[in-house]
């Protein structure tokens, strides 16, 4: 077990403040967070955080940060990564302005977060914008620490590889917090390519993966990742091997055999082959986890299925004779 995964017996410790800043994290994950922050982290490398949204996963964060023995809160940084706004694109929700939802005349939660964020700002750097803008192309300083909440996206998932997890170093620990999105394969693909070189600390804390850099990662890996250098059937062996790591959430709710097997769908779905998509998908739809958080998934599989036009007896009789 990685000094990360003894983190799990400490969840009992922890008692958060009650009026955190909105967030879509779990207790659990806040607890993790604070963990990370309080007794693993050193500030030596860069902590970085993609996609604060409304503050209460940074809060979390810096609280342990703030009570860590190690960390230097004049020399070291909490790096905080996000639009800070609402609008198409953002993935954000209006509960992120302290009114609970967004003023006529802006669409910024900025100040909202800086506001609930005071006490830890001295050590605080906040990045707001697009994450391609924001991120430096030519920063290859360590990476301590990644909280990635921000991969909505293929595109942002690019920026992220890029420029983030290419600066991952022995050491490094990486928390997914959609690994339980089925219509985000990109994480559970590039997770299994990483598997050689990592450890993962346990059961997902609810919908978040954590794991620890144990070896090196080769430069070759950390380019096919970012360029997306996989064909389908990889890709789906590659979230196999994560299938066999782990299995349900450490509460016991949420079934990731299951979840992952959904993301396949999303592997050949976002290849265009729907019909293997929904062949993939169809025997799930019985699963009692996933009818009841995911019937827009299935909808969606099926219906790009439905929709793809249909080889007739003339057509495969002409692709016969074509091939002769």
């Amino acid at each position: 077990m990685t000094k990360l995964g003894r983190l799990y017996s400490l969840f009992d410790s922890v008692t958060l403040p009650e009026n955190l800043p909105y967030t879509q994290c779990s207790t659990w994950e806040l607890q993790f967070l604070y963990l990370v922050g309080r007794h693993h982290l050193t500030g030596r490398d860069r902590i970085v955080e993609l996609g604060s949204g409304g503050g209460g996963s940074t809060y979390a964060l810096a609280l342990g940060l703030s009570e860590s023995p190690v960390f230097d809160a004049k020399s070291g940084r909490l790096h905080a990564y996000d639009f800070f706004r609402v609008g198409k694109g953002t993935f954000a929700s209006e509960k992120f302005f302290d009114s609970g939802h967004k003023p006529e005349d802006d669409n910024s939660f900025l100040n909202d977060f800086k506001g609930r964020l005071e006490p830890f700002l001295p050590f605080l750097e906040i990045h707001a914008g697009d994450l391609w803008q924001t991120s430096d192309p030519d920063d290859t300083s360590p990476v301590e620490f990644l909280h990635i909440d921000i991969a909505k996206t293929a595109r942002v998932f690019r920026c992220v590889s890029e420029r983030f997890l290419s600066r991952m170093k022995v050491g490094t620990v990486v928390l997914h917090q959609d690994f339980a999105g089925p219509r985000l394969p990109w994480l559970h693909h590039s997770t299994g390519a990483l598997l050689p070189y990592i450890e993962i600390a346990g059961p997902p804390i609810r919908s978040t993966l954590a794991f620890e850099v144990t070896k090196p990662i080769p430069a070759d890996v950390l380019k096919r990742i970012t360029e997306d250098d996989y064909t389908v059937d990889e890709k789906l062996a590659l979230i196999s091997a994560v299938q066999d790591k782990i299995d349900r959430d450490h509460t016991g709710g949420i079934p990731f055999k299951s979840v992952l097997e959904l993301s396949k769908a999303y592997v050949a779905h976002y290849d265009g082959q729907h019909k293997r998509a929904w062949s993939i998908a169809r025997p799930l739809v019985t699963d009692e986890y996933l009818s009841r958080t995911r019937a827009d998934h299935f909808e969606q599989l099926k219906k790009a299925y439905e929709a793809e036009p249909k080889a007739t007896a003339m057509t495969r009789l002409k692709k016969l004779v074509g091939k002769k």
